[in-house]
């Protein structure tokens, strides 16, 4: 008797993962095309990630996981762009010419998106720029509740090791940017504002951002 009833256990846990399985897609979006321009700059960062060898990493979403971020709107620490609009950053897109991405000034900045009510995030996609191999310093993805980011806020992603921006100091590594974006895990979090920072980069001390998607579904 015992053995049936573990028999049956195995089987009730082997289907109910199956179900789940069936229940995730790997998680793709549409890729800009590469694109590279002027002289490279050397680009020499402690602890950097190993360049992605792919153009779409293994990553699994629920069904009917969408882009919550297009169109939505954008706000920034900078509300005077040096260049661009901040409505670039959720326009969809992701190419690295002019006219594409919207430059922040220097030192520590941020935009955030609105995606106007709480959902369940999945992952973000990041582009910064991406016509030019360069590292941003201290990039770091949080969500929250709170447009103001005073509370409840949970951290994706952090690359400040030394925390220079006073969020705390991050493990994740820093990375070289390119046309394939980076993906952050946004471990079903729920919440209603991303925001990202950065610090410079190492063509110079400005802030850059082409798109940002950000994948989930509407909070239940």
């Amino acid at each position: 008797m015992n053995q049936l009833i573990s028999k049956l256990t195995i089987a009730v846990l082997l289907t109910a993962s199956a179900a789940l399985a069936q229940d995730k897609i790997q998680l793709t979006t549409d890729l800009p095309k590469p694109l590279f321009v002027g002289t490279p700059v050397p680009i020499k960062v402690p602890n950097l990630e190993p360049k992605l060898t792919v153009e779409h990493p293994d990553f699994q979403v629920p069904v009917g996981t969408t882009n919550l971020a297009k169109g939505k709107k954008v706000t920034a620490s900078d509300s005077e762009p040096v260049v661009g609009t901040l409505d670039l950053i959720t326009d969809g897109d992701k190419e690295g010419d002019e006219g594409s991405w919207v430059e922040l000034g220097p030192g520590k900045q941020w935009v955030q998106i609105d995606l106007e009510k709480e959902a369940n995030i999945y992952a973000l996609m990041v582009w910064h720029f991406h016509s030019q191999e360069r590292v941003y310093f201290d990039i770091v993805a949080q969500v929250s509740d709170d447009p103001k980011f005073e509370k409840d806020v949970t951290t994706l992603f952090n690359a400040d090791a030394a925390n220079e921006l006073g969020l705390g100091a991050g493990s994740d590594h820093p990375y070289i940017e390119s046309y394939k974006g980076k993906l952050i895990d946004g471990k079903g979090v729920k919440a209603r504002y991303v925001r990202l920072y950065s610090k410079g980069n190492t063509t110079n001390k400005l802030n850059h951002y082409i798109e940002v998607e950000v994948f989930g579904k509407p909070a239940a």
